[in-house]
């Protein structure tokens, strides 16, 4: 779990490339700059409070949320520290994923406080729900192998609402092209490879769970980045190399809830699912009107509801607790769709009140001027290639 923990953390400057690649010359630096800013957010946050609140014992024994019991994270034994460090990098990777709707268009001190609430309010209870023995989700029967609905459709929701509150871009609808490839490129093989710690690591330790999840995560990988290429191609008539890597992240967060509970031919299905699907989705955001900058939504949102719809389909007792629907679980299925409903409404709505309120406050959108600008030299005074 210690190698697992540093790969995770590893995935937040894979994701900074990722998503630093897609934006143009102008807002390069801002966007490295808003994932790389929730390493010391998330972390000040997850060992004052954020640990206790998702794993403490849960208050007044709801499943709500935990209750103070290991603010600080003093007094942990050697195990629950290791546990609690693997924990906080996903407490520190979740709120960077949703930086990519907003490129562009949030001023850089809005989103420092938005993330550092979001992290406080928000992400430990699902965290709660879904990761803890007495949380609310997982007490319940529902199971998330590694962030699938936690992580993913969580923070893909989130962005939605957020998106929603500040508006598109100021040129909605005008194609943008990611200024360099080869940098998402990076960014995509560092996540990937950081993802087997990612899912691996979530079984907690090396043993029969942890070989299957890194077997199914390369699957879910290899087929996602499939799918969304035979995608481009019956759709474009030609793949593209952006297709390719987003379908292959795409995979990964597909593969994500169900990698220690499914075979490695079931991945196949839920990786292809992944990408293909994802692909479809990502084209439909100008015709429903939300700009969602880097396809935060189409990937994260809807790749987590399809791996964790699918893990009740395909989930199997001969390699996690409960049978999917084909195995005859049709309650585990069941469970696993009110899950995925509860965290897409709990996450949106919560997520909308607290955007709203800061934008009627502190003010989110950054000026008109300052788009035109770039934030890299409006909000920084630097520039990441410095042409200008």
């Amino acid at each position: 779990m210690i190698t697992a923990s540093a790969l995770v953390l590893f995935m937040v400057p894979g994701l900074a490339f990722f998503y630093g690649g897609m934006v143009n010359t102008k807002n390069v630096v801002n966007m490295l700059m808003m994932n790389i800013v929730t390493i010391p957010i998330a972390t000040v946050i997850w060992v004052i409070v954020g640990f206790s609140l998702a794993f403490g014992a849960s208050a007044g024994g709801l499943g709500l949320i935990g209750d103070l019991s290991k603010t600080g994270l003093d007094g942990l034994g050697s195990d629950e520290t290791l546990f609690a460090s693997f924990q906080m990098m996903f407490a520190i990777i979740t709120p960077a994923l949703i930086a990519g709707a907003v490129a562009g268009r949030m001023k850089f001190a809005s989103w420092v406080v938005f993330a550092a609430l979001w992290s406080l309010l928000i992400y430990p209870v699902v965290a709660h729900w879904g990761f803890a023995a007495d949380g609310l989700l997982f007490s319940w029967g529902a199971r998330d192998f590694a962030g699938g609905y936690v992580i993913h459709i969580n923070s893909g929701i989130a962005a939605l609402a957020l998106i929603r509150v500040l508006g598109p871009r100021q040129d909605f609808g005008v194609e943008h092209p990611p200024h360099s490839l080869p940098i998402t490129l990076i960014g995509t093989g560092i996540l990937w490879f950081g993802w087997f710690g990612f899912n691996a690591g979530s079984a907690l330790a090396a043993d029969g769970a942890a070989i299957t999840a890194l077997l199914n995560t390369q699957v879910g990988a290899a087929l996602g980045a499939f799918g969304w290429m035979v995608s481009d191609w019956v759709r474009h008539r030609r793949p593209t190399l952006l297709g390719l890597v987003s379908g292959a992240v795409a995979g990964l967060v597909a593969i994500t809830p169900a990698a220690g509970f499914v075979s490695p031919s079931a991945a196949i299905v839920i990786g292809v699912a992944g990408g293909y699907v994802c692909s479809l989705v990502v084209g439909l955001k100008e015709r429903f009107g939300y700009d969602d900058s880097l396809d935060v939504v189409g990937i994260h949102m809807v790749g987590g509801i399809i791996g964790s719809v699918l893990t009740g389909v395909f989930s199997s007792t001969a390699y996690g607790e409960f049978n999917g629907l084909i195995y005859g679980g049709a309650a585990f299925f069941g469970k696993q769709i009110v899950a995925v409903v509860a965290v897409v409404v709990f996450s949106f709505c919560a997520t909308w009140i607290l955007a709203k309120i800061l934008d009627k406050t502190i003010g989110l959108r950054a000026s008109a001027e300052d788009e035109i600008i770039g934030l890299d030299i409006a909000q920084h005074g630097e520039d990441a290639y410095w042409t200008r």
